[in-house]
């Protein structure tokens, strides 16, 4: 079984910083892509960023210049490090993990994706 724990997620205010983090645990060989995505009230989960297995960025246009996406990859963790955050970052932030690959008994097997349970973000103003 393959799981992804978020964690840090929580209360600022505008101008703050927050720092997100999502482990993916069980018997993983590799992970392709990680990123991370948001959803709030009302509407639907968007991209926030994405990352390669070898460092290579994707930002949403809205948090370019703000938000950071970093892995590392032998503990098979993303990370998310938000500044200057406003008012309309506020969302339940999921981790996802992309064609993740298992060791089992028999080899390694899988290729399928993964999602965090989510965690809430709030900017107050």
């Amino acid at each position: 079984q393959v799981h992804l724990v978020e964690s840090g997620g929580g209360l600022v205010q505008a101008g703050g910083s927050l720092s997100l983090s999502c482990i993916a645990t069980g018997s993983i060989h590799s992970i392709n892509d990680m990123g991370w995505y948001r959803r709030a009230l009302g509407t639907q989960r968007e991209l926030v960023a994405t990352i390669t297995t070898g460092g290579d960025t994707n930002y949403a246009e809205t948090v370019k210049g703000r938000f950071t996406i970093t892995r590392d990859n032998p503990k098979n963790t993303v990370y998310l490090h938000m500044n200057s955050l406003k008012p309309e970052d506020t969302a339940v932030y999921y981790c996802k993990a992309e064609s993740i690959t298992v060791d089992t008994p028999w080899g390694v097997d899988g290729a399928f994706d993964r999602w965090g349970q989510g965690t809430q973000v709030t900017v107050s103003s």
